[in-house]
């Protein structure tokens, strides 16, 4: 399985990050947002004053702002803190099945799916949930999937300098199962490996083989 990375910014994040903050003079209120919608309704050739409508570009709005929470938020601060005191642990660090939602920039529609991180240690570690919560800031953007797992490796790789770092994405584009060519069930996968994960096969099928094995927590 070979690494994908697609186009946009694949940086650590700042990048994209500072992007937003320095266009924020000029970003719409959250009235221009709701007169939008209304406009997006019409065009659907409804009436956007009629009683099921009239509160859609409020209620849309503020599912935005939601949606979109990612672009205020900085991955390397989140992965800042990190810990020495390990005990001489320099093993795989792993989450599996981190739930994945965000939209893709071509069509504005949801991508549902599942994230599996991993990386190795070199002289400290992060707090498991700020993974987590760096996979939540890039997937709160729109976003490709090919572009959003590179990020997600770079952020790690730069912030926790380890020894490797493993990423895979196994998620369902509604761009391609509500729309277009109609393939429901179809399942993208995009991985990018770093370090001892691209250079040592050894390293990368063991990640492989967690990845696809068998669940044994649940709840």
């Amino acid at each position: 399985m070979e690494s994908v990375t697609g186009g946009g910014d694949a940086s650590n994040g700042h990048g994209v990050l500072r992007a937003a903050k320095d266009g924020r003079a000029d970003k719409p209120t959250r009235e221009d947002a709701e007169a939008a919608v209304r406009t997006l309704i019409r065009f659907a050739g409804d009436d956007p004053t009629r009683e099921g409508l009239r509160d859609t570009p409020k209620r849309v709005a503020e599912s935005y702002a939601e949606f979109f929470a990612g672009y205020t938020q900085d991955p390397v601060e989140v992965l800042s803190r990190t810990f020495e005191e390990v005990h001489g642990y320099d093993d795989l660090v792993m989450l599996r099945d981190i739930r994945l939602e965000s939209h893709c920039e071509h069509h504005m529609l949801p991508i549902i799916g599942f994230v599996h991180v991993a990386y190795l240690p070199r002289d400290r570690v992060v707090g498991i949930s700020k993974i987590a919560r760096v996979v939540e800031i890039f997937a709160k953007r729109l976003q490709t999937q090919e572009t959003m797992t590179a990020q997600i490796a770079e952020a790690i790789e730069t912030t926790l300098n380890p020894r490797g770092v493993a990423i895979l994405v196994d998620a369902l584009h509604q761009c391609m199962t509500t729309r277009g060519v109609h393939k429901p069930g179809v399942s993208t996968i995009t991985t990018r490996f770093t370090g001892v994960f691209s250079k040592d096969a050894e390293y990368r099928d063991r990640f492989l083989r967690i990845v696809h094995g068998p669940r044994m927590i649940t709840g």
